[in-house]
Protein backbone atom coordinates (compact mmCIF):
# COMPACT_ATOMS: atom_id res chain seq x y z
CA UNK A 1 0.00 0.00 0.00
CA UNK A 2 1.11 3.56 -0.66
CA UNK A 3 0.92 5.78 2.40
CA UNK A 4 1.47 9.53 2.41
CA UNK A 5 2.64 11.04 5.70
CA UNK A 6 2.28 14.81 5.89
CA UNK A 7 4.50 16.13 8.65
CA UNK A 8 8.08 14.96 9.18
CA UNK A 9 8.23 15.88 12.86
CA UNK A 10 8.27 13.53 15.84
CA UNK A 11 4.87 11.94 15.16
CA UNK A 12 5.58 11.63 11.46
CA UNK A 13 8.81 9.87 12.32
CA UNK A 14 7.21 7.49 14.83
CA UNK A 15 4.35 6.56 12.51
CA UNK A 16 6.79 6.31 9.62
CA UNK A 17 8.77 3.67 11.49
CA UNK A 18 5.63 1.58 11.95
CA UNK A 19 4.53 1.94 8.32
CA UNK A 20 8.04 1.03 7.19
CA UNK A 21 8.09 -1.99 9.51
CA UNK A 22 4.87 -3.13 7.86
CA UNK A 23 6.46 -3.14 4.42
CA UNK A 24 4.42 -0.32 2.90
CA UNK A 25 5.73 2.41 0.63
CA UNK A 26 5.81 5.95 2.02
CA UNK A 27 5.76 9.44 0.58
CA UNK A 28 6.89 12.09 3.05
CA UNK A 29 5.68 15.68 2.82
CA UNK A 30 6.81 18.58 4.98
CA UNK A 31 6.98 22.35 4.66
CA UNK A 32 10.69 21.92 5.44
CA UNK A 33 12.16 19.84 2.55
CA UNK A 34 15.33 19.17 4.56
CA UNK A 35 13.32 17.62 7.40
CA UNK A 36 11.49 15.38 4.94
CA UNK A 37 14.75 14.32 3.28
CA UNK A 38 16.44 13.58 6.62
CA UNK A 39 13.52 11.39 7.67
CA UNK A 40 13.52 9.70 4.26
CA UNK A 41 17.15 8.70 4.76
CA UNK A 42 16.41 7.42 8.26
CA UNK A 43 13.39 5.36 7.18
CA UNK A 44 15.17 4.03 4.10
CA UNK A 45 17.48 2.09 6.39
CA UNK A 46 14.56 0.19 7.93
CA UNK A 47 12.35 -0.31 4.85
CA UNK A 48 11.48 -3.83 3.84
CA UNK A 49 12.59 -5.08 0.45
CA UNK A 50 10.15 -4.04 -2.27
CA UNK A 51 8.90 -0.96 -0.42
CA UNK A 52 10.12 2.57 -0.99
CA UNK A 53 10.25 5.93 0.75
CA UNK A 54 10.22 9.16 -1.24
CA UNK A 55 9.56 12.84 -0.62
CA UNK A 56 7.29 15.34 -2.32
CA UNK A 57 6.24 18.93 -1.88
CA UNK A 58 2.76 19.83 -0.68
CA UNK A 59 2.08 21.53 -4.00
CA UNK A 60 3.04 18.50 -6.10
CA UNK A 61 2.17 15.46 -4.00
CA UNK A 62 -0.17 12.86 -5.45
CA UNK A 63 -1.52 11.33 -2.21
CA UNK A 64 -1.53 7.59 -1.68
CA UNK A 65 -4.53 5.49 -0.72
CA UNK A 66 -3.97 6.45 2.92
CA UNK A 67 -2.94 9.95 3.97
CA UNK A 68 -1.75 10.48 7.54
CA UNK A 69 -1.84 14.06 8.79
CA UNK A 70 0.91 14.07 11.43
CA UNK A 71 0.20 17.70 12.20
CA UNK A 72 -0.92 19.97 15.02
CA UNK A 73 -4.60 20.82 15.26
CA UNK A 74 -5.35 23.82 13.10
CA UNK A 75 -2.48 23.09 10.74
CA UNK A 76 -4.21 19.82 9.85
CA UNK A 77 -7.32 21.74 8.79
CA UNK A 78 -5.36 24.22 6.68
CA UNK A 79 -3.46 21.47 4.88
CA UNK A 80 -6.68 19.51 4.34
CA UNK A 81 -8.30 22.55 2.73
CA UNK A 82 -5.30 23.02 0.46
CA UNK A 83 -5.32 19.37 -0.64
CA UNK A 84 -9.09 18.85 -0.58
CA UNK A 85 -9.47 18.05 -4.29
CA UNK A 86 -6.60 15.55 -4.11
CA UNK A 87 -8.02 13.79 -1.05
CA UNK A 88 -11.16 12.53 -2.74
CA UNK A 89 -11.67 8.79 -2.13
CA UNK A 90 -8.70 8.67 0.24
CA UNK A 91 -8.54 7.39 3.79
CA UNK A 92 -7.38 10.41 5.81
CA UNK A 93 -5.97 9.71 9.27
CA UNK A 94 -6.09 12.46 11.89
CA UNK A 95 -3.61 12.13 14.77
CA UNK A 96 -4.08 15.55 16.40
CA UNK A 97 -5.04 16.27 19.98
CA UNK A 98 -6.51 19.81 19.97
CA UNK A 99 -4.81 20.94 23.18
CA UNK A 100 -5.14 24.64 23.99
CA UNK A 101 -2.27 27.12 24.35
CA UNK A 102 -2.06 26.70 28.13
CA UNK A 103 -2.16 22.88 27.93
CA UNK A 104 -5.03 22.64 30.39
CA UNK A 105 -7.90 21.72 28.07
CA UNK A 106 -9.05 21.10 24.51
CA UNK A 107 -9.90 23.83 22.01
CA UNK A 108 -12.71 21.95 20.30
CA UNK A 109 -16.24 22.19 21.77
CA UNK A 110 -17.64 19.15 23.60
CA UNK A 111 -19.87 18.32 20.64
CA UNK A 112 -16.96 18.07 18.20
CA UNK A 113 -13.36 16.91 17.81
CA UNK A 114 -10.32 17.51 15.64
CA UNK A 115 -11.32 14.57 13.44
CA UNK A 116 -14.89 15.79 13.00
CA UNK A 117 -13.71 19.30 12.17
CA UNK A 118 -11.36 17.77 9.63
CA UNK A 119 -14.21 15.86 8.00
CA UNK A 120 -16.10 19.13 7.53
CA UNK A 121 -13.41 20.59 5.24
CA UNK A 122 -12.85 17.46 3.13
CA UNK A 123 -14.85 16.06 0.22
CA UNK A 124 -17.64 13.66 1.21
CA UNK A 125 -15.75 10.84 -0.51
CA UNK A 126 -12.77 11.22 1.85
CA UNK A 127 -12.97 8.79 4.76
CA UNK A 128 -11.64 10.32 7.99
CA UNK A 129 -10.25 7.98 10.64
CA UNK A 130 -8.95 8.93 14.08
CA UNK A 131 -5.84 6.98 15.10
CA UNK A 132 -2.42 7.28 16.77
CA UNK A 133 -3.44 10.24 18.96
CA UNK A 134 -3.13 8.17 22.15
CA UNK A 135 0.39 6.99 21.30
CA UNK A 136 3.57 8.99 21.81
CA UNK A 137 6.12 9.53 19.06
CA UNK A 138 9.06 7.97 20.90
CA UNK A 139 7.19 4.78 21.75
CA UNK A 140 6.06 4.41 18.13
CA UNK A 141 9.66 4.16 16.93
CA UNK A 142 10.09 0.91 18.85
CA UNK A 143 6.41 -0.03 18.73
CA UNK A 144 6.22 -1.10 22.35
CA UNK A 145 6.55 -0.11 25.98
CA UNK A 146 8.46 -2.57 28.12
CA UNK A 147 8.18 -5.19 25.39
CA UNK A 148 4.37 -4.88 25.22
CA UNK A 149 3.06 -3.81 21.79
CA UNK A 150 1.24 -0.50 21.71
CA UNK A 151 -2.52 -0.32 21.33
CA UNK A 152 -3.79 2.07 18.66
CA UNK A 153 -7.38 3.18 19.18
CA UNK A 154 -9.29 3.75 15.94
CA UNK A 155 -12.54 5.59 15.23
CA UNK A 156 -14.29 6.30 11.95
CA UNK A 157 -17.67 6.21 10.26
CA UNK A 158 -16.55 4.04 7.35
CA UNK A 159 -15.95 0.41 8.31
CA UNK A 160 -13.69 -0.33 5.35
CA UNK A 161 -11.55 2.72 6.16
CA UNK A 162 -11.26 1.63 9.81
CA UNK A 163 -10.18 -1.83 8.68
CA UNK A 164 -7.62 -0.35 6.29
CA UNK A 165 -6.04 1.61 9.14
CA UNK A 166 -6.29 -1.41 11.44
CA UNK A 167 -4.36 -3.41 8.84
CA UNK A 168 -1.58 -0.82 8.72
CA UNK A 169 -1.43 -0.85 12.52
CA UNK A 170 -1.21 -4.66 12.65
CA UNK A 171 1.39 -4.79 9.87
CA UNK A 172 3.53 -2.41 11.92
CA UNK A 173 3.52 -4.75 14.93
CA UNK A 174 0.93 -2.80 16.92
CA UNK A 175 -2.51 -3.77 18.22
CA UNK A 176 -5.52 -2.07 16.60
CA UNK A 177 -8.51 -1.38 18.85
CA UNK A 178 -11.60 -0.28 16.97
CA UNK A 179 -13.80 2.03 19.04
CA UNK A 180 -16.68 2.81 16.67
CA UNK A 181 -17.84 5.85 14.69
CA UNK A 182 -15.93 9.10 14.21
CA UNK A 183 -17.85 10.70 17.06
CA UNK A 184 -15.77 8.54 19.41
CA UNK A 185 -12.82 10.76 18.45
CA UNK A 186 -14.13 13.16 21.10
CA UNK A 187 -13.41 10.52 23.74
CA UNK A 188 -10.12 9.48 22.18
CA UNK A 189 -8.88 13.06 22.10
CA UNK A 190 -9.82 13.42 25.75
CA UNK A 191 -7.87 10.24 26.45
CA UNK A 192 -4.93 11.60 24.48
CA UNK A 193 -5.01 14.82 26.48
CA UNK A 194 -5.14 12.86 29.75
CA UNK A 195 -2.11 10.86 28.67
CA UNK A 196 -0.22 14.06 27.94
CA UNK A 197 -1.21 15.57 31.29
CA UNK A 198 -0.03 12.52 33.22
CA UNK A 199 3.48 12.72 31.76
CA UNK A 200 4.39 15.89 33.65
CA UNK A 201 2.51 14.98 36.82
CA UNK A 202 4.31 11.66 37.18
CA UNK A 203 7.60 12.44 35.39
CA UNK A 204 6.98 9.79 32.75
CA UNK A 205 8.91 11.41 29.88
CA UNK A 206 6.31 10.45 27.26
CA UNK A 207 7.31 6.81 27.56
CA UNK A 208 3.92 5.27 28.40
CA UNK A 209 0.99 3.86 26.47
CA UNK A 210 -2.68 3.07 27.00
CA UNK A 211 -3.47 -0.65 26.99
CA UNK A 212 -6.76 -2.52 26.74
CA UNK A 213 -6.24 -5.56 28.98
CA UNK A 214 -8.18 -8.47 27.55
CA UNK A 215 -9.26 -11.64 29.39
Amino acid sequence: MNVTIIGAGNMGKGIGYRIAAGGHSITLVDSNPEAAENLREELHSVMRKGASVTTASLEEVNPGEVVILALWYGVNLEVAKLLADRLENRVVVDVANPVNATWDGLTTPPESSSAEELAKVLPASAKVVKAFNTTFAGTLVNGNVGGIPLDVFIAGDDEAARQTVAGLVSDGGLVPVETGPLQRARILEGLGFLGISLQGMHHLNFSTGWKLIRP
